[in-house]
């Protein structure tokens, strides 16, 4: 979303801060409050409908998306992801450290957090290289089907390293070959859908990851704090 909102709808780093606020402070707030519910649902109930409110944010989100998005829609997408990513990251926390023994409660917390940290880098170069990979495929089968480019066209251009650019810089690259202004149109054209379509493509790709996710959700403990059997390692679920 931010490498959308920047490249796309060309707003600067600190506008593309600003529109991702809302999803940030979703996260945190959530994160927090999240807590009141664990004397209400389990483990395994909050983690099912973590993953499902993220389903759900990201299929509204590939949904409403277009080029000229009103912001309205994406926040309520991006409002909905946010809540069920910040039930799971307290979720998370609270399961590792009732799970462990007193003693080992410190390490768990670093290595948790490290493992997130991990996580949200690994898992933003995989979302990446898949969004550039979508339009990559898209954008050259679009080519391939234009009657307008011609192969003399195509191969001005550098079609081995397609990338979400702009439109505008798309038309400076092409105003340097020897395309006609009918070109250049059909190339923006290409662009703006193939940009669109891998962005909607990859969404719903994430959203049935996070959908897959509830079957392991299922694993996780299925009692409320005053439950937890006397064998277990904590006596209570500890907030974070």
């Amino acid at each position: 979303m931010p490498l959308y909102i920047q490249i796309v709808q060309g707003r600067s780093p600190l506008a593309t801060a600003i529109a991702m606020m809302p999803f940030n402070l979703t996260v945190f707030f959530t994160a927090m409050l999240i807590v009141n519910v664990y004397d209400r649902l389990t483990p395994r109930q909050i983690g099912r409908y973590g993953f499902l409110l993220c389903t759900v944010g990201l299929v509204w989100l590939a949904v409403v998306v277009r080029n000229d998005w009103s912001e309205i829609p994406v926040l309520i997408g991006l409002v909905l992801f946010g809540i069920g990513q910040g039930s799971l990251v307290t979720l998370l926390f609270n399961v590792l450290v009732t799970a462990s023994p007193k003693e080992l409660a410190g390490d768990v917390g670093s290595l948790r957090g490290t493992t997130q940290n991990l996580a949200a880098a690994v898992g933003t170069a995989v979302a990446g290289a898949l969004l550039v990979g979508l339009l990559s495929a898209i954008a050259l089968s679009s080519i391939a089907a234009s009657p307008v480019l011609p192969k003399e066209i195509q191969s001005q251009v550098d079609l081995d390293n397609i990338t979400f650019v702009s439109n505008d810089r798309l038309r400076s690259v092409m105003e340097g070959t020897t395309a006609t202004p009918q070109q250049v149109e059909e190339a923006v054209r290409v662009n703006t859908e193939a940009r669109l379509r891998a962005l909607k493509i990859g969404l719903l790709i994430m959203a049935g990851l996070a959908l897959l996710a509830i079957i392991p959700a299922g694993r996780l403990p299925n009692y409320l704090p005053g439950e937890i059997p006397s064998d277990a390692p904590g006596t209570r679920l500890r907030s974070g």
